[in-house]
């Protein structure tokens, strides 16, 4: 092979790799540009909590097995 062929060969190869990446990188996009909506719906839909010290079952059980 010949120093001309070789360069074209690799030429290929590099807009081969370069289109793939790129399209991976579209596809990634818009998967991402697609989810966004629906998450935001979710955080809206995300009720209120109550500011302060709240007494649960879990944290008497912990006061219960703390206690010596």
């Amino acid at each position: 092979m010949d120093e001309q062929s070789v360069k074209l060969a690799n030429a290929k190869r590099r807009g081969f790799l370069l289109a793939a990446g790129a399209g991976s990188a579209a596809a990634v996009g818009a998967v991402a540009v697609s989810s966004i909506p629906a998450a935001q719906k979710i955080v809206k839909a995300a009720p209120a909590k109550v500011a302060g010290y709240q007494e649960t079952a879990h944290i008497r059980d912990y006061y219960a097995t703390a206690r010596i």
